[in-house]
């Protein structure tokens, strides 16, 4: 096992080493890096015991699973393109314009990131040229993935905030946006950074768009992708060890996590993920909410979509803490956020702290940082709390959405 680490962190240090030395003297983020030391011999160990730990819990897919996605992703693909010249001949547009319109499926989210887990879902967007129309993908596109071999549990979810297609291909599941842009053709090449993109297009498409152009731009931010990567993989399977992932409960979804991660690779634009877990912590225990965490500086459009201003906006002010969004419309991703669950993320940053203090000294184990917390043993310090198992049962079209949980009883029965 010795022998087998040793090989593993030379191969590490190879690649990270030529990243570091090759590195252009870019500067990321809205202030100077607070360090730009390159990683120590103790660092690429320290990660690679991370990497171990974490591999149990199913967060790295293996080459036959993202192969098969890749296969799913050029099908879904197909079909879109297909389905565009089908719109467009209905609509007896000139054979030529048709067979030139074109059409692209993006990713975004995890699966864009490149931080997906074994089996989960893959957000997508499906972008097309101006003689589609928002109808025709929830009618005529809805039903051509109806009857394709391999498609399951196919929904149209229309009055979404973003609204979407969602089914299961080939076993993985798919949640499919939609964007029409005002262009005659959709070319493979399209780049949706750019803002002139979003002219002329009404707010759905907008909102679809928003997905993917904020996972590129974060991307586009970090120094050094696979230490943001493996870095964002272990904060992300900590949130969720430790019951704080959930933009739904007032904590944080994917894009706010990753928005988090990404501040603390800028910098530290050399450290390895094992650094960076622990300065992750180091700055978020001491940060001084509400002041915002930004990627870059805001950008000025003429465009003149709404977007996060506390200085003109009063409602903006109200927000708990605001991480921002780098691409235009820049939004505050933690709108749900309240005091409590405010607080709740502190005090897990501050124990994260600790914990990854004691890793790095060698007094504890990674798999210390993973452990759940005991709910019962921590709200339960009054002997006059007490619990009762609550079993909640929504009867559904299709299928019966079942939530067990434990409420605290606060009656006197």
């Amino acid at each position: 096992m010795r022998g087998e680490l040793v090989l593993v962190v030379a191969a590490m240090k190879e690649t990270c080493g030529s990243v570091v030395e090759n590195q252009p003297r870019r500067h990321y983020g809205i202030t100077s890096p607070i360090s730009l030391v390159p990683p120590r011999e103790i660092d690429y160990i320290y990660t690679q015991k991370l990497i171990e730990v974490m591999e149990p819990f199913g967060v790295f897919e293996d080459e036959e699973e993202l192969n098969r996605r890749l296969v799913i992703l050029r099908k879904l693909s197909n079909l879109a393109k297909e389905w565009i010249v089908d719109v467009g001949e209905k609509k007896n547009l000139l054979s030529l314009v048709t067979s030139s319109s074109g059409g692209k499926i993006f990713t975004f989210g995890s699966y864009r990131l490149g931080v997906h887990t074994k089996g989960a879902d893959i957000d997508a967007l499906c972008v097309a040229p101006r003689h589609v129309e928002r109808s025709d993908f929830f009618q005529s596109f809805f039903d051509k993935l109806k009857q394709q071999d391999g498609i399951r549990n196919l929904r149209a979810v229309e009055d979404a905030y973003v609204p979407v297609i969602k089914f299961e291909f080939d076993g993985i599941e798919i949640d499919l946006v939609f964007a029409r842009l005002a262009l005659q053709s959709i070319s493979d090449n399209l780049d949706l950074r750019d803002d002139s993109r979003l002219r002329n297009l009404d707010i759905r498409c907008i909102r679809s768009l928003n997905g993917c152009r904020v996972t590129d731009e974060i991307l586009h931010l970090v120094p050094n992708k696979e230490n943001f990567r493996l870095t964002l993989r272990a904060i992300k399977l900590w949130a969720k060890r430790r019951g704080i992932y959930s933009n739904m409960l007032g904590f944080l979804g994917g894009v706010s996590w990753a928005m988090l991660v990404a501040r603390v690779c800028q910098l530290y634009p050399n450290a390895l993920a094992s650094t960076l877990v622990h300065k992750f912590f180091l700055i978020f225990s001491k940060w001084e909410w509400p002041n915002p965490v930004l990627l870059k500086h805001p950008e000025e459009s003429n465009l003149n979509l709404p977007i996060w201003d506390p200085r003109v906006n009063p409602s903006d002010r109200n927000h708990l803490m605001p991480i921002i969004t780098p691409a235009y419309p820049q939004q505050n991703s933690t709108y749900n956020v309240s005091t409590s669950t405010r607080a709740v993320m502190v005090e897990e940053f501050k124990q994260g702290l600790m914990v990854t203090d004691e890793i790095l000294q060698g007094k504890q184990e990674w798999s210390k940082l993973l452990e759940p917390p005991n709910f019962f043993q921590k709200y339960n310090k009054d002997s006059d709390t007490n619990f009762f198992p609550m079993k909640i049962t929504c009867r559904m079209k299709k299928s019966d959405l079942e939530l067990s949980c434990f409420a605290n009883r606060v009656l006197e029965l």
